[in-house]
Parts: C-alpha cells; sequence; structure tokens
C-alpha cells in the first residue's frame, strides 16, 4: 500500500557510498559489449520455488466489486499462479459492515442503531472463491462507530485509530470470522491467510503506536483462533520490515504466536545507514541508492527470523522498485528486469513475494487518467499487460531447480537459469538503478552456454525492451490516446502477447551450444530449451 506519502523523508542520500559500484547509463553504453554466460550444466543445481507466483496485492477491497477487477484477477489466476488475494479496507465504512438497518427508518428511537453486516464482503469473497483465489483477510480499518479519533488515510475516509471498545471490537472480529466459517466452511478458510492491520508503523495508518498494534494483535489473534485454531494469523505487515523480531517475542510471552511473519520493502525505502530496517549485506548497500537495498533488507529479515527459531512461513508481501505513486520508468523494461534481478537473489527467503502491485485501478492519491501513466499496476486500466506482468509471467515458465551461472562481474548484469528433467528456462537480465524512462538505452552481446545434448531445433527466445513485448511503447506509437477508444483497445490488446524472436544464432563449441543474441540494456531475455 503505497503509504509512504505519510512518513517524512530525509533530504538525499550521501555522496560516494555506491555511485562507483553502480552502472550507471554512461557505464552501460562505454562498458564492453560482450556478456558471458556460462551455466555450471555438469553440477547439481538447488530445489527452486515460485515464490513470486501465488500472491498479489490490490489496492482497497472495495475495488474487487467491479467486474474489471474481477476479470483482471481471473486473468492473473491463468497466467500467473495468482491463488490468494490481498487488500485493505474490508472494514471500511463504505463496504457497511457496521451500519443502519433500513427496516427502523420509522422507528425514530432505533433509526440510528447499527448492527453487524457481512453482505459485501461475502459478495467479494464469492466472486474471489468463484474464480479460484483465496483472499488474503486484513482486519482493517475502524467502523466510524467504533473508532476513538478523527484521523482518517485515503480518499475512503478509512479511519486509521484503535477502537473505542477493546471487547466490542473482538465481538466485532469474531462474529466477522464465524460468519466466514459458517458460509464458506473451515476447511476452505484453512487455505485463506488473516492478517492484522496494515503498516502500524506508519503513523499515516495507525495511531495507536507498537503497543497499541500488539494489544491489537493480541486481541484480533484470540478472536480468530477462538473460532478455529487453526487459521493463519500474521504481522505485522510493517514497511521497512521493521517489528518482525518484536512481533515474535510479544507472541511468545502472551500466548499470541503468528503463524506467518509479514514484511514490506521497497529499493527506495531508506536513506544512507537508516538504523530501522534489518539489513544484511554491505555497508555501501544499506541506502536506497544501491540496486540491492531491498535485497539486503530481505536477507536481513530472513536472518532475524532465523535466529528466533521461527518456523512459520514469512510473507513479504509488499516490494517493488519504488514506492512514488507516479513513476514512468516502472512501466519499462528496467523494471522488469529489477524484478527478474530481485528473485534471482532473494526469492527463496520467503515463503510468498507479492509485487505491488496487480491493477491501475487505485486512487490512494488520485484516480489515473491516461492508459498509462506511471502507476502501481502490472495490468493497466483497460487489462493491458505491462512489462512487469511479463517480467512475472517469465519467471512462471522458470524450472524447479536453479543452476549457477559463472560471474559475468556484475550483480546488475545476470541471468536467472533453471532446469526442469529436460527443459531449460533462463532468464538473462539487465538493470540500471539511474535509468529513467527517457534515458537512452544501449545494447550488449550476448554469449549463453547451453549443455552438450541440447536439442537445437528446441531453443527459443523472447525478448522484453524498449520495443518488444512492450505494450507502452505501442501505445506511444499510436499517439498516446490518453482514453484509447474500444477498437484501439482492441488493437492494443492483439498485440499484448508475449512473443517469440528468430533472431539469433547457434553455434557448437566444446562445451555445447553457444547460443549468441544481441539484448538492449536495460532488458530482459527468456530463453528456452531441450534437452534429448
Amino acid at each position: 500500500m503505497n503509504r509512504r506519502n505519510w512518513i517524512k523523508t530525509s533530504g538525499a542520500a550521501g555522496t560516494g557510498l555506491l555511485i562507483s559500484k553502480t552502472p550507471t547509463l554512461e557505464n552501460f553504453l562505454s562498458s564492453p559489449k560482450n556478456i558471458s554466460i556460462k551455466p555450471r550444466w555438469n553440477e547439481k543445481g538447488t530445489p527452486l520455488r515460485h515464490t513470486w507466483a501465488g500472491l498479489g496485492n490490490v489496492d482497497q477491497m472495495r475495488w474487487i466489486l467491479r467486474r474489471d477487477m474481477q476479470e483482471q484477477l481471473a486473468l492473473c489466476h491463468k497466467e500467473i499462479g495468482l491463488k490468494h488475494v490481498r487488500a485493505v479496507g474490508i472494514f471500511d465504512n463504505e463496504m457497511w459492515v457496521f451500519d443502519k438497518d433500513p427496516a427502523n427508518y420509522l422507528n425514530r428511537e432505533k433509526r440510528n442503531t447499527k448492527r453487524y453486516n457481512w453482505r459485501v464482503p461475502y459478495y467479494i469473497y464469492d466472486s474471489l472463491v468463484d474464480i479460484g483465489i483465496a483472499p488474503v483477510v486484513t482486519t482493517c480499518f475502524t467502523p466510524g462507530e467504533m473508532k476513538t479519533g478523527p484521523q482518517t488515510c485515503f480518499a475512503t475516509g478509512s479511519n486509521i485509530t484503535p477502537p473505542r471498545d477493546w471487547k466490542e471490537w473482538e465481538r466485532f472480529v469474531n462474529d466477522f470470522v464465524k460468519g466466514l466459517a459458517d458460509r464458506y466452511g473451515i476447511e476452505t478458510l484453512k487455505n485463506w491467510y488473516f492478517e492484522v492491520w496494515n503498516e502500524p508503523n506508519l503513523g499515516g495508518f495507525w495511531t495507536g503506536g507498537m503497543d497499541g498494534f500488539f494489544k491489537m494483535f493480541q486481541i484480533v489473534h484470540g478472536a480468530i483462533k477462538s473460532v478455529d485454531s487453526s487459521l493463519k494469523v500474521g504481522g505485522p505487515s510493517t514497511a521497512h520490515s521493521v517489528w518482525l523480531r518484536d512481533l515474535i517475542d510479544f507472541g511468545a510471552k502472551n500466548n499470541c504466536m503468528p503463524d506467518y511473519i509479514i514484511g514490506h520493502i521497497y529499493n527506495n525505502d531508506s536513506t544512507a545507514g537508516d538504523p530501522l530496517s534489518p539489513f544484511d549485506g554491505p555497508q555501501g548497500d544499506k541506502e536506497n541508492k544501491s540496486p540491492h537495498f531491498l535485497s539486503g533488507i530481505t536477507r536481513g529479515a530472513r536472518k532475524q527470523l532465523n535466529e528466533a527459531g521461527f518456523k512459520g512461513e514469512f510473507h513479504m508481501n509488499e516490494w517493488g522498485l519504488s514506492w512514488h505513486p507516479f513513476a514512468p520508468v516502472r512501466e519499462t523494461a528496467n523494471e522488469a528486469a529489477f524484478i527478474v534481478k530481485s528473485m534471482c537473489e532473494v526469492s527463496q527467503l520467503a515463503d510468498y513475494f507479492a509485487y505491488w502491485c496487480i491493477s491501475d485501478i487505485y486512487n490512494q492519491v488520485g484516480y489515473g487518467r491516461e492508459a498509462f501513466h506511471g502507476n502501481y499496476g502490472m495490468l493497466n486500466l483497460d487489462g493491458l499487460r505491462k512489462p512487469n506482468y511479463f517480467a512475472h509471467q517469465l519467471l512462471c515458465k522458470l524450472g524447479s531447480e536453479k543452476i549457477e551461472v559463472e560471474g559475468v562481474g556484475d550483480l546488475n548484469t545476470n541471468a536467472f537459469v533453471t532446469r526442469n528433467g529436460k527443459e531449460i528456462s533462463a532468464i538473462v537480465y539487465a538493470f540500471d538503478i539511474n535509468y529513467t524512462e527517457e534515458s537512452a538505452v544501449g545494447n550488449s552481446k550476448v554469449e549463453f552456454t547451453l549443455p552438450a545434448g541440447t536439442d537445437k531445433n528446441s531453443i527459443s527466445l523472447i525478448r522484453l525492451d524498449s520495443k518488444e513485448n512492450n505494450i507502452v511503447n505501442t501505445w506511444k506509437q499510436m499517439g498516446s490516446p490518453a482514453y484509447p477508444k474500444q477498437a484501439e483497445i482492441k488493437s492494443l490488446a492483439e498485440n499484448n502477447e508475449l512473443s517469440s524472436s528468430s533472431n539469433f544464432k547457434i553455434n557448437s563449441v566444446p562445451e555445447g551450444l553457444l547460443v549468441t543474441f544481441d539484448m538492449e540494456t536495460p532488458g530482459i531475455v527468456f530463453i528456452q530449451a531441450k534437452t534429448l
């Protein structure tokens, strides 16, 4: 949830920390053009879980009431393995969960009395279940009649203060979960996740502080577990992935141990030397100008959980390159390269990574107008697949065994190589932390070694760069219409499927086959082949 606009940020990071070793655009254009990728095919690989698939984010629950959002979720379920969707605001006033009874309208004494009403949440969850998606039930925000203060967030006026009566809140949550159990059955609910609040460490989303959140967690944990102890309750869902060890320690002392731990991280979340977030890596990467900050936070969070002896799941259920709500570079191939780079480096350190977010159907800071307007979504308002969506689609084509690669000399340019029996899949990526949507692109010649016994007729390539498999470029060539007409949307959709390229060469070498191709930087190239 892009709430970083709710916190104060310090000035620019200090100079001289990482710039010298981070490839700039000039480095890309002046550096050697040859990239040699030599996977260690003769060595046994390591098991690879597709943690980038399975969990996704929608801005707020209210959007799932819309048909087009349901269609986008169905597409993600089909193409990128979406099994769970997370969104906030199920208890917002516009969900009418604690509202007046129309039957009392003529009775002045009872007209303003409130009752629980789960009709709208049931409609949302019914829709998800019909698609084949299980929700993450995020228990927020505070209904207006239960609030203790006027503080709100979003255009929806979602109340972010603690409830006025903790016993009342416990009954409220308990009644809600009992209703879910009655409607869908406990066996179904065992496949759902329950998340206590969203980013309570940010004053823009919670006014109760750490102690108030821990009290909230304990009460909600008990309210849910009293329905069935096997239901999965997690937190703290914090920005910067803070409070992880604190929640584990609190849970151990107060009989409310979380079943799974949740962190959030964006690569530009911190300034140099920020002491708040867990971090594991070189000091020079501990600032948001480093292309490796997100990976360092993820490693640090995993290290904290290991040191605490935590055995439950770990969800990094909100992540990305930038938290900024307007970031046109997010709609470029550079974002796709960052996604592949990050998952290559740290995907095995958590059970789920949920990129922020699925759709441009979003209005925390204003509702988008143009077909492509630098928003968070992997799918635009018309359901068109952006490069960051294609990055996930290609990641899902990878195998179940990760193969190590001999160093190519740059962590930002590398390959994610996998094997699945006789099938070989790899993504070569080139990322530039300083790239903008106005930057010129570079070009490299890549040599990728395939093992002996590879069927040369099975080799295929998919490029994702500034032109190929890039719907934003196609839209710009159309004249960048802010409101594409139906015929234009249809034309764009027809050019919005991953397409292969035949522009590569194959040569025999002692190790096997050498595939040579040109690659734009930044960008990614997917390679697939079979061995005989």
